[in-house]
């Protein structure tokens, strides 16, 4: 779908694992804001019964890559657009089963403009379930995995080998990881694979 410049949407739907909210989870939100009066952020992989292999990225589904719970991040993804002076009038947060997109007619409207960024054949594919489900899709960048900047996978694995990662993470999301003790849940994940 392209955009014309200048048109903002009604309401547009984002989603991600957000396996720790980071800062270029934040742009990306906020770029999605930016196009839309309502932004509906959906958390894929909610639980365990919602999260399913596919060959395009095996590890996403992996218990070390997912230690976080959905109201984990439901809290992580409010406080942070909180503190980037959304009001709670403009955005809600929802259950997202990207890997059972039959699924996401419960959780999100359908008539929605779609955001989306690609890196690999993973956000190609999550384009197909959209497109399948002929749902509006607005691809807000398309860049190669290495062009992509920060990813959870490196975040969490400097948590794991005790680097620096808070400069990584908006201000409040290191709160409350240091609060939930995350990187001890990240090492007693680690040590029972």
């Amino acid at each position: 779908m392209k955009q014309v410049k200048g048109t903002r949407f009604e309401t547009g739907v984002i989603h991600g694992r957000f396996q720790i909210l980071h800062n270029d989870h934040v742009k990306f939100l906020l770029a999605g804001k930016k196009l839309c009066d309502h932004l509906i952020v959906g958390i894929t992989n909610p639980d365990p019964s919602l999260t399913k292999d596919h060959d395009s990225n095996p590890h996403r589904s992996t218990l070390i890559a997912n230690p976080m719970t959905y109201y984990e991040r439901y809290v992580m993804v409010r406080e942070t657009l909180l503190e980037n002076s959304l009001e709670f009038s403009e955005f809600s947060i929802v259950p997202f089963p990207i890997n059972v997109p039959e699924l996401l007619k419960y959780y999100a409207p359908m008539d929605a403009v779609f955001f989306l960024s690609i890196y690999d054949d993973w956000g190609r594919q999550k384009k197909e379930y959209l497109e399948t489900l002929e749902l509006k899709v607005h691809v807000l960048w398309e860049v190669s995995i290495e062009e992509k900047g920060l990813s959870g996978s490196d975040i969490r694995s400097s948590m794991l080998k005790g680097e620096p990662w808070e400069h990584f993470l908006p201000a409040t999301v290191v709160k409350l990881v240091k609060e939930w003790n995350i990187v001890n849940r990240l090492i007693n994940l680690g040590e029972n694979k």
